[in-house]
C-alpha cells in the first residue's frame, strides 16, 4: 500500500489523541494516588506544575534545535517519550518505594513527548499540500478534544469493569496509541515548512510587530481556554448536585465537547468564514459565556455558560497559528514554537488570575472569573483592529 499525505495527517490526529492521553489520564487517577499512596493535594498538583514547566522548557529548546533535527525525528522521539512516560505511570509506583517521585519521573517523561508534540505536529500540517490551512488546522486541535473526551470515556468504563485494584494496567493499554503512532510517522511522507524557503532568523521573527501581537493573542487564548477549564467540574457539581467523582468527569468533558465541536465545525466550513472573523465571533461568544457564568446567580445558566465559553475558545489556539502562519510565512518552525510556549504560559496565567482576583477581598470565583473577560475581549479588539488594517491577510 502506498502511504500518502492523507496517512501524515492521519498520524497526526492520533498524535494529538496520544498527547491528550498523557496529560489527561494522571488526573482521572489522583484519587487512587491519595488513597493508595498517601499523596497530599499539593503533591498532585505539583505533578500539574512538572508537566506545565517541562513542556514550555522543551517548546522553547523546540524553537532553537526543530529544524536541525527534522519533523520526523522529533514526531517519533515525541511519541516514544509519550508510550515510555504512560508506560512510567502504572509501573513505576509499584516498583519504587518513594510513589511521589516515580509520579514526578513519570510527569516529566511524558511532558518531555508532550512538549515535543506541541513543536512539531502543528507546522507539519500547516506544510503539507493545499490550500485549505484554516481547516486543516481547526480539525487537527479538534483531536485533542476528542482525544480528552475519549480518555474519560473509556477510562471510566475500564474502572466499572475492572474496578480500581487493577488502574495500574491502564496506563499502560493507552500507551499503545502512541507506539502505534510512532511506527506510522516512521513511514509516513513529511513535508516540511523550510523545504522550498528558509526560515527567518528567531532576531528577525522579533523583530516583525505582528509577532509580537500573536505572542499576546496566544497567551490571552490560553487563558481563556484554561480559566474556565479549571473550574469547569465546579460548575457541574453546583448546577446538577453530583458528587465531585462524577463533577470532575462530567464538567470538563462538557467544556472538551464544546470546543470539540467549534474546531471540527470550523475545520468543515472554514472556506466560507475567513479565520480573522471567526475568531472575533468566537472571542465574543467566550465573552459572552464569561458573562454568564460570573453575573447570572444560576447554577444551571452557569453549566450553561461553561459550554458556551468552551465553544468560544475552540477556535482561540489553532486560529492563531492559522493566522500567524499566514501573516508571516517565513516563521518557520520556531514561530509555532515560541507560539506553543505562550500559550502555555496563558494556560497558567488564566485560572491564577482568576483564583487571586476571587481571593481579594473574598470576592469570590464569580468575580474571579469576570476579571477573566479581559482575555477574550483582547482577542476581540485585535481582530477588529487587524481585519481593517490588513485585509490581506
Amino acid at each position: 500500500m502506498k502511504l500518502t499525505y492523507k496517512h501524515t495527517v492521519l498520524s497526526c490526529y492520533l498524535a494529538y489523541i496520544s498527547s491528550a492521553a498523557a496529560n489527561n489520564l494522571p488526573a482521572l487517577l489522583f484519587i487512587i494516588f491519595q488513597t493508595d499512596f498517601g499523596l497530599t493535594t499539593t503533591q498532585l498538583a505539583s505533578l500539574v506544575t512538572f508537566n506545565f514547566f517541562t513542556q514550555i522548557i522543551v517548546d522553547v529548546l523546540g524553537a532553537k534545535y526543530s529544524d536541525r533535527v527534522g519533523y520526523r525525528g522529533i514526531a517519533i522521539i515525541s511519541e516514544a517519550f509519550l508510550a515510555v512516560g504512560l508506560v512510567c505511570i502504572g509501573i513505576l509506583p509499584m516498583i519504587m518505594g518513594n510513589k511521589y517521585l516515580a509520579l514526578v519521573i513519570a510527569s516529566i517523561v511524558y511532558a518531555i513527548g508532550s512538549g515535543l508534540g506541541e513543536v512539531i505536529i502543528s507546522p507539519m500540517i500547516e506544510a503539507l499540500p493545499g490550500d485549505a490551512k484554516e481547516s486543516a488546522m481547526s480539525i487537527l486541535h479538534s483531536f485533542y478534544c476528542w482525544g480528552f473526551v475519549g480518555v474519560v470515556t473509556l477510562s471510566t468504563l475500564y474502572f466499572y469493569v475492572f474496578g480500581t485494584d487493577e488502574w495500574y494496567v491502564l496506563p499502560i493499554l493507552w500507551a499503545i496509541v502512541p507506539v502505534i503512532t510512532l511506527i506510522m510517522f516512521s513511514v509516513v511522507p513529511i513535508r516540511e515548512l523550510n523545504d522550498s524557503a528558509p526560515s527567518m532568523p528567531l532576531t528577525d521573527l522579533f523583530r516583525t510587530k505582528l509577532f509580537w501581537l500573536f505572542l499576546l493573542l496566544m497567551i490571552c487564548g490560553g487563558a481563556a481556554e484554561q480559566a474556565m477549564g479549571q473550574w469547569a467540574s465546579l460548575f457541574a457539581e453546583a448546577a446538577l448536585g453530583v458528587s465531585k467523582t462524577v463533577g470532575n468527569l462530567l464538567g470538563p468533558c462538557f467544556f472538551a465537547l464544546a470546543m470539540g465541536t467549534t474546531r471540527g465545525l470550523y475545520g468543515k466550513y472554514a472556506e466560507k468564514l475567513p479565520i480573522k472573523k471567526a475568531l472575533l465571533i468566537c472571542a465574543l461568544i467566550a465573552l459572552g459565556g464569561y458573562l454568564m457564568v460570573s453575573l447570572i446567580p444560576n447554577p444551571y445558566i452557569a453549566l450553561i455558560g461553561c459550554g458556551v465559553i468552551g465553544i468560544g475558545v475552540g477556535l482561540f489556539w489553532p486560529g492563531v497559528l492559522s493566522v500567524a502562519s499566514k501573516a508571516i510565512p517565513a516563521g518557520g518552525t520556531a514561530m509555532f514554537a515560541i507560539l506553543a510556549v505562550c500559550g502555555d504560559i496563558g494556560c497558567s496565567v488564566g485560572p491564577q488570575v482568576a483564583a487571586v482576583v476571587s481571593e481579594i477581598n473574598g470576592a469570590g470565583l464569580s468575580m474571579g472569573l469576570l476579571s477573566c473577560v479581559v482575555f477574550p475581549l483582547t482577542i476581540a479588539v485585535s481582530m477588529l483592529i487587524n481585519i481593517k488594517k490588513h485585509k490581506d491577510i
